[in-house]
């Protein structure tokens, strides 16, 4: 597999169906329009594709310029890989081939959305990239044509990626150790809680619920105080959207009542601690002075 930057028309048509078959949109209304994004590609935007040896496209990564607050950066509006090449690392491979075209067009921020209650992606963000955020945007893309979404609102993080700190290129480095180890030397994912001995003290703001085969929210406290505090959510979302949506607006429902009330008090997510064996993971929200 390699990752390559992709020019034409024809790569701007191989990535919208790429699109359509990872989220399976059942119309054309979300889906980039390959003239579009063919034209954005000679005015700044970068298409990169991961393409196997028959040069079948895998997944891509497409970003355009952006402005914040004065700022120059890059903003990467979809990343997707097919889900029988997913779990080699092509999601990390994409966003470092990403970070190095923003560096090259000199600049050193990077963002885009994503769902704060799916924890794959939370965990790439946050463990492997050092992502921060502190901006929720309510319904941010309104009703989807995928199924994926399943009527529940598109409630999205806003996700800073600051390429050049220090933070990130620490979790980068660590993620390229991984990556280079042998399969059977390759670490599982970290307990809950290892990262930062100040973690175990910080304060769980929703304790979950067994409801069945699921989890369900507990009672969130939105007045907690504290340097640091810990939001938790199920690891299936995907799954529970499919088979059990009203716990899955519920899970939406709450999780936004909190990360508003958070944020609005000065605090933003900084990391997100993975437990898959347990069917959840925790983010930490941390006060922008810590």
């Amino acid at each position: 597999m390699s990752i390559r930057q992709l020019h034409t028309l024809d790569h701007c048509r191989s990535a919208a169906a790429l699109e359509r078959r990872i989220w399976g949109y059942e119309g054309g209304e979300d889906v980039i329009p390959p003239a579009v994004m063919v034209v954005s590609l000679k005015r700044g935007a970068v298409l990169l594709g991961a393409c196997a040896e028959d040069d079948a496209l895998e997944g891509y990564a497409y970003a355009v310029p952006s402005v914040k607050d004065g700022r120059a950066g890059l903003w990467s509006h979809a990343l997707g890989v097919v889900p029988e090449a997913r779990g080699r690392g092509l999601g990390t491979a994409l966003k470092m081939a990403q970070r190095q075209r923003a560096l090259a067009a000199g600049v050193d921020l990077v963002e885009w959305s994503c769902d704060p209650l799916q924890a794959a992606t939370a965990h790439l963000n946050f463990a492997r990239l050092g992502v921060v955020v502190e901006e929720y945007e309510v319904d941010l893309y309104g009703a989807s044509g995928s199924p994926l979404h399943r009527g529940v609102p598109t409630d999205r993080f806003m996700v800073e990626w600051n390429i050049t700190t220090p933070h990130v290129e620490r979790r980068l480095a660590a993620a390229g150790r991984e990556a280079a180890a042998p399969a059977g030397q390759r670490k599982a994912s970290p307990p809950i809680g290892v990262r930062d001995s100040a973690v175990v003290a910080a304060v769980l703001v929703n304790p979950t619920r067994p409801a069945g085969d699921w989890l369900a929210p507990g009672d969130a406290a939105l007045d907690v105080e504290g340097s640091r505090v810990l939001v938790e959510i199920p690891s299936n979302f995907t799954e529970m959207l499919r088979d059990e949506p009203a716990l899955a607006l519920e899970w939406r429902s709450s999780t936004r009542a909190i990360f508003q009330a958070y944020f609005a008090r000065g605090y933003r997510a900084v990391d997100f601690f993975l437990a898959r064996e347990h069917g959840r993971g925790q983010y930490l929200l941390a006060r922008a002075a810590s």
